[in-house]
C-alpha cells in the first residue's frame, strides 16, 4: 500500500474526535437556540453571535471529521479554516467583553478550547495530508 495513504492512528483519532465534538456542539447549541426558555435561562448570558457561529460550525466539524477519516485532500484546508474562523470569532468575542458586553466566563474557556483544538487538528491534518512529500532522509 502507498505509505501516503496508510491510516494514521493520530489522524483517525482526530477525525473521530471532530465528528463527536461536532455532534455535541450541534446538540448543545441547538438546545439553546431552538429549545424552551428554561434551556436559554440555563445558558446564562450567552453571546448570540458566538452561539450561532458555534452551532453552524458544528456542521463543519462533522464534515471535517468525515473528510479526515477518508483522507480527502481538502480536509486539512477545512480544519484550518475552522481554526482561523474560530480564532476570529474569539477575537470578536473579546471585543464584546472589553466594551462591556454581558458574557459567561465559561464561554472564554470554551472558545479557547475550540480554537486550540481546531488549530491542533489543522496542524496534524496539514502535516499528514495526502500527497505531501515525505521528508528527505540525510545520509550518515
Amino acid at each position: 500500500m502507498n505509505p501516503l495513504l496508510q491510516r494514521n492512528p493520530w489522524l483517525r483519532g482526530a477525525s473521530v474526535f471532530a465528528v463527536l465534538f461536532g455532534l455535541l456542539t450541534l446538540k448543545e447549541g441547538g438546545t439553546v437556540l431552538f429549545g424552551n426558555e428554561a434551556a436559554r435561562s440555563a445558558a446564562g448570558a450567552y453571546v448570540p453571535f458566538v452561539l450561532w457561529f458555534n452551532f453552524l460550525a458544528g456542521f463543519a466539524y462533522v464534515a471535517a471529521g468525515l473528510a479526515l477519516w477518508r483522507r480527502l485532500g481538502w480536509a486539512a484546508w477545512l480544519a484550518l479554516c475552522i481554526g482561523l474562523a474560530t480564532a476570529l470569532v474569539f477575537a470578536a468575542f473579546g471585543i464584546h467583553v472589553l466594551t462591556g458586553g454581558a458574557f459567561e466566563v465559561r464561554t472564554v474557556a470554551a472558545m479557547a478550547l475550540r480554537t486550540a483544538v481546531w488549530l491542533g487538528i489543522a496542524t496534524l491534518a496539514w502535516r499528514l495530508r495526502p500527497g505531501r512529500a515525505a521528508p528527505l532522509e540525510t545520509a550518515p
